[in-house]
């Protein structure tokens, strides 16, 4: 999985001079960029030099071969001319290692396939706004009743994903794999909550803000020291999904943000923020983080209220041996983030498990939790996309109501 950096996506090539028009028409992110059709091409007048860039870079990055960027487009070969090489000649021609050229020849996309815009939606082309995007989805959206209130949590969310769907069995809103027996069954998983964190156990949660949400040119990390907030100031206006990161050095750690931000413009349509949560706070750490893997907003959680609200008022931990050498599904998860071309490092306390929350606008409430009940657990994006899509309709269903109410 390549960065997130747009100056390392773009790379020296045909597209670093289109990077201001980018920026002016509203591609600002590597995953917007990425999902850009013919017709956005057209929009922008790219030449046909810069459409084929584009191809070769997008393919790259999927696969963690961003470094090769500049070989293969100033090569002067169309990504399909590329893919025709033999083994010898990639190897010879642009100095690809055994194993990138395996990745590379690999056609079939990392981690569960291409990423596609929900029916429903559009990619904002230019300068497209959310609220255009907004509009849309709502004319195939019924207005909500009005003796119903405002409020997620009503119990219509929860009774909708009361269904099993391959090996995930959701009880309400709380979300997490099966545990399975390690050793024989001589070790026993911990414990996990089976009912979703009440919203006051998050609301009120101290926390600091290490990053903006990443945009081409700005600085890495924020400059002064910014002030702890109440937590409940990030989605005062706009719901969120918040990832809590166990450590943002570990190598399934980094999958899952990268995988989560890789969906940023589906999230961007559906109206959510993207917001990793650390309960540590090494600046080495984030600024390897982000935006590499993740380009939302990152915020350190210092007295990890967050994890404990997971946890059900304490911290959900397991061992090293136990939870992960000793645990076959943890062992997988390892394999699946090593597969995609990700590093790692081992900074920083790995035993305190992380989690997702979706968290509507205001007072709206926490309408999702995930648990990370084995190390590298991810959150399935399908399930995250459907409750942010829910979400949002009751949203616009309450204020298209609220709208007829009106005298």
């Amino acid at each position: 999985m390549g960065s997130f950096l747009m100056e390392e996506f773009v790379g020296n090539g045909a597209l670093k001079e289109l990077v201001p028009k980018l920026l002016e028409e509203g591609w600002d992110d590597v995953p917007t960029l990425k999902m850009m059709n013919t017709e956005d091409m057209e929009a922008l007048k790219m030449t046909m030099q810069q459409k084929e860039a584009l191809q070769i870079r997008a393919y790259l990055h999927d696969r963690a071969l961003t470094q090769y960027g500049n070989k293969l487009e100033f090569s002067e070969k169309s990504l399909l001319e590329l893919l025709a090489l033999s083994t010898a000649a990639l190897a010879s021609q642009f100095g690809m290692r055994r194993g990138h050229i395996a990745r590379f020849t690999d056609r079939t996309p990392a981690c569960g396939g291409p990423i596609v815009m929900p029916p429903s939606h559009t990619l904002r082309s230019t300068a497209r706004s959310l609220t255009e995007l907004q509009s849309l989805s709502s004319k195939k959206m019924i207005p909500r009743s009005p003796n119903r209130t405002n409020n997620v949590s009503d119990g219509s969310l929860e009774q909708s994903i009361k269904v099993k769907e391959g090996q995930y069995v959701f009880k309400g809103i709380v979300a997490a794999q099966p545990a399975e027996s390690r050793v024989c069954g001589c070790v026993q998983p911990p414990p996990i909550v089976d009912s979703v964190a009440p919203y006051s156990a998050i609301e009120s949660i101290s926390v600091q803000k290490l990053t903006p949400e990443y945009k081409v040119g700005m600085e890495r990390l924020v400059k002064t020291k910014t002030p702890p907030m109440k937590a409940s100031e990030l989605w005062r206006d706009k719901p969120a999904v918040l990832l809590c990161i166990r450590r943002p050095g570990c190598i399934m750690c980094r999958a899952e943000a990268h995988q989560v931000y890789s969906r940023k413009p589906i999230f961007d349509a559906l109206g959510f923020q993207l917001i990793a949560v650390l309960h540590e706070q090494i600046d080495s750490e984030v600024r390897d983080f982000w935006p590499r893997y993740w380009g939302g907003v990152v915020i350190h959680d210092r007295s990890m209220d967050f994890f404990k609200a997971l946890g059900g008022g304490k911290l959900n931990k397991d061992k090293f041996i136990t939870g992960f050498l000793l645990n076959p599904r943890a062992i997988a998860n390892y394999k699946r983030a090593k597969a995609i071309g990700v590093e790692q490092n081992f900074k920083g306390e790995g035993e305190i498990k992380g989690g997702l929350f979706i968290v509507g606008s205001g007072k709206n409430g926490v309408a999702y939790q995930f648990i990370e009940r084995n190390f590298g657990d991810w959150a399935p994006h399908a399930e995250i996309i459907e409750i942010c899509t829910r979400l949002q309709k009751q949203q616009i269903g309450y204020e298209q109501q609220s709208t007829i109410q009106e005298p």
